[in-house]
């Protein structure tokens, strides 16, 4: 390479060299004119950069285009900053507050002041969107001085921008331009705003400035931009689909759960079937986790301070995450349990541990409660009282591996009898540039990485890896399944933890006859039950399988005549463990199949006047239709193979 050239090396390994001063776009231009028409950024050594900058003289180089997340990104954070620029341009004198990309589109913090806006306004500002985007205006990086950027944002009486300012190191303020319009901006952003083609404004919320409810109250927008305007009305129909899948609606329908502004924002009240839901739910993985050598334990819901205090729990969340218990004698401080590992790390101290004993597999479905300002609450995804199938397993570092393995063997069990047959398997490293941030020896790190990365590969998941992305106690495995909508969900979790055992001062008694601390291993596959039923009922809209379903079946008799041959049929099936209902509404029968429908009932049993003289019941399935007639033995003998079929293979 001559000492005028760079050089940059692509994903497949090739080396090319550039002139000083080229840009990921003349790369891009080098391999083909189309390309360069769909790059939206560039990954530089591992960063997300504009796709114009001058790239460094030794470059790793990805081109980021629509089909790459961190493109998808980038695409958005400019979009917010076009939506910024028609914002400014409709509503003179309005300040801003901040405005990212976010998973699915993006959103910024408005402060109209004294100016009237509401949702039928959305309309307008789209219009304006695109017509600034159809000035194709590029999207130009400057560095600014922090005195600088301080007499711009003073000057145009920004007080949001200027308290940003406040907290930025002089040397690294960078303003974005487009068009008329300039923001306070880290960046990246796509080329030109010509990219943007489709626009759609979603919702207005409040939002307070920095998460503070202390602080002023914004008026949030969320919208959506795509390359194309076939893309805008596919996601338009997902969500579409969405809202008929909507855990909220569908958990009313079917009457599972329900909210109580008397009992407290954030905290579900299970009903009869919502219950039956849920035991099945822990019935099912009690089952799975004494076979996989789990001893069940019970934690209170409350401790006192110091058990957080030795956690680092409350340093590290602060004083706001915990709710105190008030108590009658003065000095005494309890709080409602945030989580259930600092409660089993006792557990585990409780007796003298030796290598023989190793690993102790302790699991729990603990309640634990934490505060969520009122404006994140979201059905049963984000609630302030949940349910954690909460275990943690406490092995020699040698055995690390093994147990992650069998954890892994767990999480997929669940996913294949429950349906979830997409996912994929986040490996969650240490960032090797700043492993100040974390504790543990790197011998210790490095054998808990290798282990967790073998164990991915020897159980054949498909994994992306994730530097940077390990919590500071140790690297995680998470798995993150797509739902019948293509949406993400994170479900499952195994993390490793150096942490607690230390904290804690776990010891267990070696082989050599010393003192040794014990590895810790987190692992909950369902996560949390409220969010798990709400990704489930999301999922299969309702239609849970049979083996899981409230009421499995449901009798309804032709007339009041067969009641009694209805109630029969009931105690039978109730003897054989299948859960259900006599519908006895004074009802035509195709009403009640029709009512039945709509409850989602997998299986409905007609009797009338032929059904009670041959004692059998004539079968319909949800969806389907007639399946024939039975005997009552041969419906139970059927029932039974629809229900393993329905738990999967792995649960036989």
């Amino acid at each position: 390479m001559s000492d005028s050239n760079i050089k940059v090396t692509l994903p497949d390994g090739n080396v090319k060299e550039f002139p000083q001063g080229a840009s990921a776009m003349d790369v891009a231009m080098s391999i083909s004119e189309g390309l360069a028409r769909n790059v939206l950024a560039a990954e530089v050594n591992g960063e997300v950069w504009d796709a114009d900058r001058a790239l460094p003289a030794e470059t790793a180089l990805k081109l980021l285009t629509w089909n790459d997340q961190d493109g998808k990104s980038t695409f958005w954070h400019s979009s917010a900053h076009l939506m910024a620029e028609a914002l400014e341009a409709l509503y003179p004198g309005i300040k801003l507050g901040i405005g990212p990309a976010i998973e699915h589109g993006y959103y910024y913090d408005i402060d109209f002041g004294d100016q009237e806006f509401d949702s039928a306004d959305l309309e307008q500002i789209e219009n304006k969107m695109l017509e600034l985007a159809r000035e194709k205006n590029t999207y130009n990086r400057s560095e600014v001085s922090k005195s600088d950027a301080i007499a711009y944002f003073e000057e145009k009486g920004d007080e949001y921008k200027l308290e940003l300012i406040d907290g930025l190191e002089d040397g690294s303020i960078t303003f974005y331009q487009q068009g008329a319009f300039t923001d306070l901006c880290r960046g990246p952003h796509i080329p030109h705003t010509g990219m943007i083609k489709a626009v759609k404004l979603l919702n207005v919320a409040g939002a307070y400035w920095r998460g503070d409810e202390k602080r002023k109250q914004l008026t949030r927008i969320y919208g959506i931009t795509f390359p194309k305007q076939k893309e805008l009305k596919e996601y338009l129909h997902m969500l579409e689909e969405a809202k008929k899948r909507d855990h909220r609606k569908i958990g009313k329908e079917l009457e599972l759960f329900t909210f109580s502004e008397k009992v407290g924002m954030g905290l579900p009240l299970w009903l009869p079937k919502g219950a039956k839901l849920r035991e099945r739910l822990e019935s099912f993985m009690r089952k799975a986790q004494v076979k996989a050598g789990y001893e069940p334990v019970v934690t209170p819901h409350i401790g006192h301070k110091n058990l957080y205090v030795t956690s680092g729990h409350y340093e590290k969340y602060g004083e706001d995450s915990f709710q105190p218990i008030n108590t009658p004698h003065e000095g005494e401080e309890f709080l409602l349990k945030p989580m259930n590992c600092p409660h089993h790390c006792e557990i585990y101290k409780s007796k003298p541990r030796s290598y023989k004993d190793l690993p102790v597999r302790l699991a729990e479905f603990g309640t634990v409660y934490r505060y969520e300002q009122s404006g994140e609450l979201h059905g049963l995804t984000r609630v302030r009282g949940f349910t954690q199938d909460d275990a943690h397993i406490f092995c020699s570092q040698d055995q690390v591996k093994e147990e992650f393995k069998k954890v892994i063997d767990l999480v997929l069990y669940v996913f294949e009898s429950l349906g979830f047959a997409d996912y994929t398997a986040q490996i969650s490293l240490r960032d090797p540039e700043n492993k100040q941030k974390y504790i543990g020896s790197d011998e210790a790190w490095n054998k808990a990485e290798s282990a967790i990365i073998e164990a991915a590969a020897e159980k054949n998941l498909n994994t992306v890896t994730e530097l940077g992305e390990a919590a500071f106690y140790g690297p995680k495995l998470d798995f993150m399944v797509k739902d019948a909508l293509g949406r993400k969900w994170q479900l499952g979790t195994i993390q490793v933890d150096y942490n607690l055992p230390e904290r804690f001062e776990l010891e267990y008694t070696g082989s050599d006859n010393q003192k040794h601390r014990p590895v810790m291993l987190h692992r909950a596959p369902f996560g949390s039950l409220e969010r798990f039923v709400a990704v489930l009922i999301e999922h299969c809209a309702g239609e849970f399988p049979l083996w899981l379903t409230p009421d499995q079946v449901a009798i309804l008799p032709i007339s009041e005549k067969y009641a009694d041959y209805a109630q029969e049929v009931y105690s039978v099936l109730e003897n054989n463990d299948i859960t259900g209902f006599v519908d006895h509404r004074d009802e035509k029968i195709g009403r009640k199949i029709r009512d039945a429908e709509v409850k989602k009932i997998p299986i409905m049993l007609i009797v009338g006047e032929k059904e009670a003289e041959a004692r059998a019941v004539a079968v319909r399935k949800h969806g389907e239709g007639d399946v024939g007639t039975f005997s009552i033995d041969e419906f139970i003998t059927y029932f039974n193979n629809e229900k393993a079929k329905s738990l999967g293979s792995s649960a036989e």
